[in-house]
């Protein structure tokens, strides 16, 4: 019937092929650890970009209301000094 098969494998070949997988990890974990670094890299920079938008942004709203401002004192001087009877 089924009788059992025997392999005869040395413990030096055993242990290099787990010392292979293990290799493997290490370089997985490697390149994780890499790609980890460029991702915070590139994080770092977009907060850096948004830190510049929303500066540039506070500007434009001051801007807008010194504008509107003065456009709202014309209108009123315009009005209080015009010539209308």
């Amino acid at each position: 019937m089924n009788e059992p098969s025997t392999v005869t494998c040395t413990t030096a070949d055993i242990l290099k092929r787990i010392e292979d997988k293990l290799d493997k990890i290490d370089t997985r974990l490697t390149s994780l650890e890499v790609g980890q670094a460029k991702l915070t890299e590139k994080v770092e920079g977009m907060d850096n970009r948004l830190k510049v938008v929303e500066g540039t942004q506070k500007n434009q709203v001051w801007a807008l209301i010194v504008l509107l401002g003065g456009a709202i004192v014309t209108a009123e001087a315009r009005f209080f000094f015009s010539t209308n009877p």
